[in-house]
């Protein structure tokens, strides 16, 4: 989830099952405000990550659609097999910002998955909706290494506090115990739509 390239990301996920679906998740992002309902609806379809990845959803594009949508209450589609961990953190926290600023209502709906990087985005909203079939998947931190042992060694430090900071966004919403949600991120854990609601990270299945 951190410093990968975009060719290596799928290797990352240790179930490999579904990779080749999540391969097929086009880019589409595209903002939708409706003045009648003082709403705005934001689509976020394919991979999460920086401007260096030319088919992705970046957190700065996610800030020029909430700085369009005013202080609309937002509905968010989502559907994104993750990709960039700070990207992910830094969508996370600027709707967090967004809510408070605006005293506005945040709801996702997952519309397929929501894995990695993106299982990040649900944690800030007010409501997350689980569609038929969605899933939502976490798992370790991730990087590409090149150098000596000392760089192995820095760089395993820093995976680590990353998680942990991840780890704080999932237990926002998680109604189990930190350890628990720290081995299922060690072991990548996929979740059902009825699981993400059982665990507090979905607020309901359609």
């Amino acid at each position: 989830m951190r410093k990968i390239l975009k060719e290596d990301f799928f290797k990352t996920f240790k179930n490999q099952s579904h990779i080749e679906q999540l391969k097929k998740v086009e880019r589409k992002f595209e903002t939708f405000h409706n003045e009648a309902t003082n709403s705005t609806e934001i689509t976020i379809y394919g991979i999460i990550g920086d401007s260096s990845w030319d088919d992705s959803t970046s957190a700065a594009d996610v800030d020029v659609a909430l700085k369009e949508a005013g202080s609309n209450d937002l509905i968010i589609h989502l559907n994104s097999p993750g990709g960039d961990a700070f990207d992910g953190i830094a969508i996370y926290n600027r709707l967090m910002n967004y809510k408070e600023k605006h005293n506005a209502k945040i709801t996702v709906r997952v519309d397929g998955w929501a894995c990695s990087a993106a299982s990040l985005i649900p944690p800030a909203a007010d409501e997350v909706i689980m569609g038929a079939g969605s899933m939502i998947m976490i798992h370790e931190a991730s990087t590409i290494v090149w150098g000596t042992k000392k760089h192995f060694r820095k760089e395993a430090d820093l995976l680590e506090k990353l998680e942990d900071g991840i780890i704080d966004i999932y237990m926002t919403k998680a109604n189990i115990e930190r350890d628990e949600i720290k081995t299922m991120v060690n072991i990548e854990t996929w979740f059902s739509a009825n699981e993400a609601v059982e665990i507090g990270f979905a607020t309901s299945t359609t």
